[in-house]
């Protein structure tokens, strides 16, 4: 499942800098996440470093883009692929 980050988020930018899909951007009032780029960081890391370094802990699983681990690696051989990786 992707993950997406809730308004408490407080925009110290550090999520942004540490996802290796570069699947977070700033949004209108607080970072976003773009499910379509979200791998969770499978194929990078063990776990997603987004929500391993958020200080306030407001980025949980987007309960509107539920996907297996095995489909979350297909999607990270499709963007590796893309970016030409």
């Amino acid at each position: 499942m992707a993950l997406k980050i809730t308004s408490e988020c407080i925009n110290c930018d550090v999520c942004e800098p540490v996802c290796p899909n570069q699947a977070i951007s700033m949004g209108e009032r607080h970072y976003i996440i773009d499910p379509e780029l979200c791998t969770e960081c499978v194929g990078h890391f063990d776990e997603p470093q987004c929500a391993l370094l958020c200080p306030v802990d407001c980025i949980p699983g987007d309960e509107n883009h539920r996907e297996s681990r095995s489909q979350l690696h297909k999607k990270y051989l499709l963007l590796v692929e893309r970016n030409g990786s």
